[in-house]
């Protein structure tokens, strides 16, 4: 089976800008190539086998629900839901992150407890309330199945079908789910009519008295820290993982391709849309001692707002398929 996925707009090397163009756009161009860890490198072999896993009810104790349950490619690779439903029918705690463009992206989780993608992929399967499988549970339904023995058998000659080398398949798939080409990055490219004049405004804003640059930066718009942007909740966030009081509340800021298929927002999705969002922001959120000393409250607004959205329509992708794959019985 070949891997049916669009990556070839990851590839793309972008002119740099220069003159009075190269202002803040500088700071957005796509990478060349999708980095690979060298315990881990690519293989057509390995992404496929990781595309199956990436889609296999098997992998859920119900046989009821997938990876892409709560990663949908048609919603951003997110669920569409402020809490995703795990095998049992029970909600989730937080809000389904989106898997795309988690190459470049450490640590994992909306708290940072994952260090890399395979551990991050052992978390969903042995959660209890997501997919609720041991691992050992999920090699011996996996091993009743020849197809899968001989996929696994010819992608590590030398170790087989283990734990290790199922993380190491679906960690290899998601590392080549990338945000496809959009019309700002046609802009940054140097095609000024890629975007309109609003969503040009709305990045002036973005990058000037809104201050969202100075957490969601580069291409793919985070910092991959974590922040305590103010909002009520219960959930400790990244100080569950730390025990640092300085890290209440603190989740890690997410990437904004492909943003407006991805509501709702926040951790806890909370927000319906992005006006929303912009206004919980402009506002600086609540006060306490751990709200980010990067939550500055600003004017705005209603045309700022809509072209601030604009924006960030701007950077939905276009062009991807993706094709789903055929199991073995």
């Amino acid at each position: 089976m070949r891997l049916k996925i669009v990556l070839a707009m990851a590839l793309l090397v972008f002119p740099a800008l220069s003159g009075a163009e190269a202002d803040d756009r500088e700071h957005y161009h796509r990478p060349a190539t999708i980095p690979f860890p060298a315990d881990n490198p690519y293989s057509l072999p390995k992404a496929t086998l990781g595309k199956m896993l990436f889609f296999e009810p098997r992998l859920s104790a119900g046989t009821n629900i997938t990876c892409m349950s709560c990663h949908n490619p048609s919603l951003g690779w997110e669920s569409g839901q402020a809490r995703a439903v795990g095998t049992t029918g029970q909600p989730t705690g937080r809000k389904s992150p989106t898997t795309l463009n988690l190459a470049w992206t450490e640590p994992l989780f909306w708290d940072g407890r994952a260090t890399n993608l395979e551990e991050q992929a052992r978390g969903p399967i042995e959660h209890p309330v997501e997919m609720n499988m041991a691992m050992e549970d999920v090699i011996a339904r996996l091993a009743e199945v020849d197809a899968y023995v001989e996929m696994f058998d010819a992608a590590f000659p030398d170790e087989g079908m283990t734990d290790e080398t199922i993380l190491k398949t679906i960690a290899t798939f998601e590392r080549t789910l990338v945000s496809g080409l959009a019309p700002f990055d046609r802009w940054v490219e140097g095609e000024e009519d890629a975007i309109s004049d609003s969503a040009k405004r709305g990045f002036e804003l973005f990058n000037g008295k809104a201050h969202c640059a100075d957490c969601h930066t580069g291409w793919n718009f985070t910092d991959d820290l974590f922040h305590d942007i103010g909002l009520p909740t219960d959930d400790i966030g990244r100080e569950g993982v730390t025990g640092t009081p300085a890290d209440r509340f603190a989740f890690k800021t997410p990437g904004l391709r492909d943003i407006a298929l991805r509501k709702p927002y926040m951790h806890n999705g909370m927000m319906t849309t992005l006006d929303v969002v912009i206004r919980h922001y402009a506002g600086g959120g609540m006060p306490r001692d751990s709200l980010s000393p990067l939550m500055r409250p600003f004017t705005v607004s209603e045309e700022e707002i809509r072209d601030m959205v604009a924006f960030l329509n701007s950077l939905s992708g276009e062009g991807q398929t993706v094709a789903l794959p055929t199991l073995p019985n």
